[in-house]
């Protein structure tokens, strides 16, 4: 491992933002006018079902008359679901309605699946269902509770609540982990992790409910499955009748852990974990993770591992497939169509929503994957599906993606539809070739794209954006800001705010330092959006390394504020001590 020391100076205060909004000169690699802007296998065609929707997208359900469901990514009361119909055949919609939902709905709220006739969907607390009635596009009954998310701490960091069914007549949810690793100090670095976890009593686990019964909380649903930080993606395959998920893994190695992981490093790992989820399944978080490139689950840092020590970890459940650090797989779905080649029948195409804690490498996956399976196990590397969502490369910054890919579904005809979170764009891919004739000389163009920057393991040298240039802030800025806020300073837009134009970075500079010697607990709202992640504190920096990182966020990123020096960090520094 390489061992790194935060060193600062006032020389590297010198702005960083010069050509970090850089944009591929290889736009022919990039920018496909065809398909509606995809990139797909030979054989297959995209049509544009709707280029934007008020709201956006998050997951995508479609009925079995073609009336596409979409849960809206922003939302207020009335207005959480989305209908699509086409009803003239051209396949795009026509009719779009709103209907569902209530006030104070977050952005993660995200299910939306059609279950013996009825429309399930989630915001973060709670998952609800109509009654669909045959040639209804808006369901004309009440809204019904199926569950309620009723924990006192109310809205916190991965509380998204997909929802998947087996043939049994169950409901799955997981219930995410309001923490990242367990620590005794969440995200600090250093802090070790609590040794057994309290989190793993109600949190980071799926549980399994009644689907048919109403006003169900936590208490009324069996843990199913443990050791789960969090899970967006999540199907039932019933080819082989087991519950599947895909595991967002562990952030801030190198935050946290800087004399143990460099920032290649943390940029890769953990993994993303493709599993097979049996009732009892224990995954292993928070005290281990998946190192794909290792082929182990290794001990956490918080609970003593070194980035190689193997430990307790052998025990606990492996991945089918380990995906690169941060691809953040939101949606799966298992192919049970007949419309598209017989490959890909039972096999799960997988929606990376794409990465936003790689700096200082590029932003990694926005594409939408695909796994083959054969007798219940999968049958080969995963495959680049359909590609050409972010329009540019490198993806320098989360912003700087035109589209990322969220939602999946399967149309009555088979078509594959596909929904994305920055537009509110949906597609609808079919097949036009002869399905008999489909040979893996198809992929061979959908193959080369792995070799595009938000795919391909990136060189730690050639590939690092901070390479022969100043870091915003310094290293302060590099290793504790830029994950989250994005070297442009603009955020992610979903979990970690802007820093541009935002009140709390402009105003105040005593509520602005207290921030981060305290930290800062979501919901917060931020220039009318609101956000729940933890703003961990930061006290463990020295005065001026916190006087030189707000003053660069204060006078960068479209900021005209004045200087914070060492001497006011210090005076609130001695406040705050003397209230604790």
């Amino acid at each position: 491992m390489r061992y790194h020391s935060l060193k600062l100076s006032a020389s590297l205060l010198l702005l960083f933002a010069l050509g970090f909004t850089h944009k591929s000169d290889r736009q022919s690699d990039v920018v496909n006018d065809k398909n509606g802007g995809l990139f797909l296998p030979d054989g297959f065609e995209a049509t544009v079902v709707v280029d934007s929707l008020p709201g956006r997208a998050r997951h995508i359900a479609v009925n079995d008359n073609g009336d596409i469901y979409v849960k809206a990514r922003f939302s207020g009361k009335g207005k959480s679901v989305i209908a699509l119909r086409d009803t003239n055949g051209d396949g795009r919609a026509d009719i779009i309605k709103h209907f569902g939902g209530r006030d104070g709905e977050g952005v993660y709220g995200t299910a939306m699946r059609i279950y013996k006739g009825y429309l399930y969907f989630s915001s973060e607390l709670i998952v609800s269902r109509y009654k669909l009635n045959p040639g209804e596009l808006v369901p004309s009954g009440e809204e019904e509770i199926i569950l309620t998310d009723d924990h006192a701490h109310g809205m916190h960091e991965h509380i998204a609540k997909p929802v998947t069914f087996d043939d049994k007549g169950f409901m799955y949810v997981p219930f995410g982990a309001n923490s990242n690793a367990c620590q005794d100090d969440n995200r600090i670095p250093s802090s070790s992790g609590l040794d057994p976890c309290p989190i793993l009593e109600d949190h980071g686990g799926i549980w399994r409910f009644d689907a048919n019964k109403k006003g169900q909380l936590q208490k009324d649903g069996l843990k199913f499955a443990t050791g789960l930080r969090s899970v967006v993606a999540l199907d039932w395959n019933f080819a082989d009748n087991n519950l599947y998920a895909l595991q967002h893994g562990r952030d801030d190695l190198l935050r946290l852990f800087p004399q143990l992981f460099s920032p290649w490093q943390s940029a890769m790992l953990p993994s993303e974990e493709f599993l097979r989820i049996k009732e009892g399944t224990h995954a292993g978080w928070p005290y281990c993770y998946w190192d794909q490139m290792q082929g182990k689950k290794i001990l956490n840092p918080e609970y003593g591992g070194d980035g190689k020590e193997v430990g307790r970890c052998g025990e606990y459940e492996k991945p089918l497939i380990g995906f690169p650090g941060h691809w953040a797989p939101n949606d799966i779905l298992f192919y049970q169509g007949n419309h598209f080649p017989e490959r890909y029948k039972n096999g799960s195409f997988i929606a990376f929503h794409g990465s936003t804690n790689r700096a200082p490498y590029p932003q990694s996956s926005y594409f939408i994957g695909f796994v083959p399976f054969k007798n219940g196990q999968p049958a080969g590397d995963y495959e680049v599906f359909a590609d050409g969502f972010a329009g540019v490369d490198p993806i320098v910054n989360v912003s700087d993606a035109v589209y990322r890919p969220m939602g999946l579904a399967i149309g009555p005809d088979g078509a594959l539809y596909i929904a994305e979170t920055e537009k509110g764009k949906i597609w609808k891919v079919t097949y036009k070739g002869d399905k008999k004739k489909f040979t893996k000389t198809a992929l061979v163009k959908m193959e080369k794209r792995k070799s595009m920057s938000n795919i391909r393991t990136p060189d730690e040298v050639a590939d690092n954006l901070d390479k022969d240039k100043p870091v915003a802030g310094g290293k302060v800025y590099s290793v504790y800001c830029s994950a989250c806020h994005q070297r442009n300073g603009m955020g992610d837009m979903q979990r970690f705010p802007p820093l541009g134009g935002a009140e709390w970075v402009t105003g105040d500079k005593e509520r602005l330092i207290k921030v981060l010697l305290k930290g800062l607990e979501g919901p917060l709202e931020v220039k009318g959006q609101s956000y729940n992640n933890v703003m961990p504190q930061h006290s463990f920096l020295k005065d001026e390394e916190i006087a030189e990182v707000l003053t660069h966020i204060r006078s960068n990123f479209g900021n005209t504020a004045s200087a914070v020096s060492a001497d006011e960090v210090s005076k609130v520094r001695a406040a705050v001590e003397k209230t604790n």
